[in-house]
């Protein structure tokens, strides 16, 4: 099934196009034409990741190629999602682009093949765990994508800016939130997984050290906004570290770390 992973990726290359177009001015067959793009062809991936999951007669989440594949659909799934209710044109664009690139990524490091899973993935806390917690980081992501751009508009001033940035704090309050619950969850189901392959709910391995910081910049990330009145640019920059967390949880520790989830 090369030919529809690779269909996924011209897809989103195409959505791009148009999301780039769009922003010099913008159109409103323009918007349809990105929207109608990401949508069939985050169908598409989804086809390609079921067609995965019969093939292997598993969750396809086990490997980096896998993973990486989930998170390029969770994301803009999330966006799609966001998009019903908050339209910034700008956050089409790059959600498309960080499909992409993530996908070109996992084309070319690491391989498609199909393997079976090695022993300590076989459970059926497999799917509730990694689904879980790439929904979180999707969310993490588009929050991240919001913060630069809001970042970028504050600079300037008028009515119009002022309008897309109340827009973007709020798709980057909204979707911390929705991440920070998904990620709790993926850390909980992590835990109760552990316990029961391993015989203990905790051991500071390097990936779940990482996901605990995780957790608590996006805690403070909340914190700060609800208890203490915190946004524009500061609450932009803890979502800018706390995506940076994400990255190195889920890349870093495998290529720089070993340990338990070595094998991801």
């Amino acid at each position: 099934m090369t030919l529809l992973f690779n269909l996924t990726l011209y897809g989103y290359a195409a959505a791009l196009l148009f999301a780039i177009i769009n922003l010099f001015p913008r159109r409103q067959f323009l918007d349809w034409t990105v929207n109608a793009l990401l949508t069939a062809t985050n169908v598409l991936q989804l086809v390609y990741i079921v067609w995965r999951w019969q093939e292997a007669g598993r969750p396809p989440f086990s490997n980096m190629f896998e993973s990486l594949v989930l998170f390029a659909w969770a994301t803009v799934l999330v966006y799609l999602v966001i998009r019903i209710r908050i339209h910034v044109p700008v956050l089409g664009a790059a959600a498309a682009l960080m499909a992409i690139l993530t996908l070109a990524y996992a084309s070319w490091k690491f391989a498609p093949d199909i393997e079976p899973l090695v022993p300590a993935l076989r459970s059926n806390w497999l799917t509730f765990h990694v689904f879980t917690c790439f929904l979180g980081y999707a969310g993490f992501a588009i929050s991240f994508i919001a913060s630069i751009a809001y970042l970028i508009i504050a600079r300037r001033a008028g009515d119009a800016t002022a309008q897309a940035g109340a827009s973007l704090e709020s798709v980057m309050t909204g979707t911390v939130a929705f991440g920070f619950i998904f990620l709790t969850i993926g850390v909980i189901t992590g835990a109760v997984w552990a316990n029961s392959a391993w015989g203990t709910y905790w051991s500071w391995d390097p990936k779940e050290t990482w996901s605990l910081i995780t957790w608590f910049v996006y805690a403070a990330f909340l914190h700060c906004k609800y208890m203490r009145g915190w946004g524009g640019r500061r609450a932009a920059w803890i979502s800018i570290v706390g995506f940076l967390s994400v990255l190195f949880t889920y890349v870093g520790v495998n290529l720089l770390l070993s340990g338990l989830h070595s094998y991801g």
